[in-house]
C-alpha cells in the first residue's frame, strides 16, 4: 500500500516571482556593470608603472568583487532567478561585489596618493 499525499492537508503557498521584464532589466545593469569592472581591471593591469607588493592590496578585492559579480550575472541568468527570494539574493550578492571592487579601488587611490608624496 502506497501512501498518497492527503488532499486536505495544508499546502505550502506559491513561492513569490518577479516579472521577467524586471528580471531581465537587472540582468541588464549587472551585466553592463560587471563589464566595466573587467574593463577597468583590464586598463588597471596594464598600466606601464611598475607593481609593488602594496598593490596586492587593492588587487585582491578588486578581482573578489569582479568574481562576485559575475557568480550574480549567472545566478540572474538562471530561470530560478523569477523567484522572488533566488532573485533577491543574487542582487545582494551582485552589490557585496560592487563593495568590495569599491574598496580595491579606494586602496588603490590611498595607495597611490601616499606613494606620490
Amino acid at each position: 500500500m502506497t501512501d498518497a499525499p492527503d488532499p486536505n492537508a495544508p499546502r505550502d503557498p506559491p513561492e513569490a516571482r518577479i516579472d521577467a521584464t524586471f528580471r531581465n532589466g537587472s540582468m541588464t545593469v549587472v551585466g553592463v556593470l560587471t563589464a566595466f569592472s573587467l574593463g577597468f581591471l583590464t586598463q588597471w593591469s596594464v598600466d606601464p608603472k611598475p607593481w609593488h607588493r602594496s598593490d596586492l592590496a587593492a588587487v585582491l578585492p578588486m578581482v573578489a568583487g569582479t568574481v562576485v559579480q559575475l557568480l550574480a550575472l549567472k545566478r540572474l541568468l538562471h530561470p530560478d532567478a523569477l523567484r522572488v527570494s533566488y532573485y533577491l539574493r543574487a542582487i545582494r550578492l551582485f552589490l557585496y561585489g560592487l563593495v568590495l571592487l569599491a574598496a580595491g579601488v579606494l586602496v588603490a587611490v590611498a595607495n597611490d596618493a601616499i606613494t606620490a608624496i
